[in-house]
């Protein structure tokens, strides 16, 4: 068990009972793809072990001594998240560099982002995956949530930190709050179930807003879906976790009124002082329609992973084409650089991505 207390706390709660079994079925392998179907159910995209990750094609030794990750020109499976997130379309552009600057051929799936991410890498069915830095060590130390509470994903792997992953809390504006305490008996939606962002949001409202899973009706659902239920008066808050400007929230606020909660200096502190890996930060005016203020709130960082046993040749190969391309990105390229890549990161490193930045 943690030392931590808000970790034991989040243990505790009834309601990540529900994310746990999520990550669980990526951890355990049952899906046939670690994703949500949309990357090749059907075995298409080689989770069926046709690409060498159980080593039935490297057996030879002539792809790699334990054929975790095949020759040049094997499949690269890179998870990334919801597509309404900044993880999709930015994995995309990745994809975009690699396939450019490697023989690799890149295949992005859409998926329940985080903790959904670390079990795919953990039973091999993912070689790359964004996740949030909180729950990559979560799920490297085998704490914190109930999913990994014991069962550590020993083979987890960092890459390389990317950028502040922002907390929104997205405020119908009939719904009348001003504070995080006053979301007790509404309606709030705290992402997908499992999800990086339903970890952060009911560690927020606990810790800065005194609210437990009894004082509110949650719902779970992507960012897209959790926009929609905004606009159409279903839920009085939503929490959406992305890199601003996230695309939902953008193309909501072109259609329908929105608040993002300002969370006071108080309210900031307290997460920060119940979970080390929230930064202070700030969305600044004009990110978002109707949005003329800036908005102060907190945020994780979101990262690269891979597998321990995924080729360090391999990995290395792929950092480098990231990072010595960056001009070729078009999203998040102020935080994105060579410098800042380690920082907040919260596991070990993959010897191939350590290689590039000794």
């Amino acid at each position: 068990m943690s030392d931590n207390p808000i970790e034991d706390r989040i243990d505790r709660r009834t309601l990540l009972r529900g994310a746990a079994a999520a990550g669980v079925v990526g951890i355990a392998g049952c899906s046939d793809n670690g994703g949500d179907g949309d990357d090749g159910s059907d075995g298409d995209d080689g989770s069926d072990g046709s690409d060498g990750s159980d080593g039935s094609d490297g057996s030879d030794g002539s792809d790699g001594s334990d054929g975790s990750d095949g020759g040049s020109g094997e499949v690269i499976r890179w998870h990334a998240g919801g597509t309404g997130g900044t993880y999709f379309p930015l994995s995309g552009e990745f994809e975009s560099v690699i396939e450019d600057q490697t023989d690799y051929p890149v295949e992005v799936s859409s998926t329940g982002a985080s903790v959904e991410n670390v079990g795919s890498l953990g039973n091999g069915d993912a070689d790359f995956a964004m996740i949030q830095n909180d729950i990559g060590y979560f799920a490297r130390n085998g704490e914190g949530l109930e999913a990994f509470e014991g069962a550590p994903i020993e083979n987890l792997r960092g890459v390389a930190t990317l950028y502040p992953e922002t907390i929104h809390v997205l405020l119908n504006p009939e719904a009348d709050v001003s504070a995080l305490s006053d979301l007790e008996g509404m309606r709030v939606n705290t992402g997908d179930l499992g999800s990086g962002t339903q970890v952060n949001a009911l560690q927020i409202l606990e810790s800065a807003g005194g609210l437990t899973t009894d004082d509110f009706e949650e719902q779970n659902t992507d960012f897209t879906q959790a926009a929609n239920q905004l606009r159409d008066g279903d839920v009085d808050a939503a929490f959406v976790v992305g890199g601003w400007p996230v695309g939902a929230v953008e193309e909501l606020a072109t259609t329908t009124e929105i608040q993002i909660l300002n969370m006071s200096d108080e309210e900031r502190q307290a997460a920060r002082d119940d979970a080390s890996w929230f930064a202070d930060d700030t969305i600044p005016a004009g990110t978002y329609e109707g949005i003329d203020e800036d908005v102060t709130t907190v945020s994780v960082q979101a990262m690269i992973a891979t597998r321990e046993e995924f080729s360090a040749d391999t990995v290395e190969e792929v950092t480098a084409a990231i990072f010595d391309n960056l001009d070729q990105l078009s999203i998040k390229t102020d935080f994105i650089t060579v410098d800042s890549a380690q920082d907040g990161m919260s596991i070990e490193l993959h010897e191939g991505a350590a290689r590039y930045f000794e």
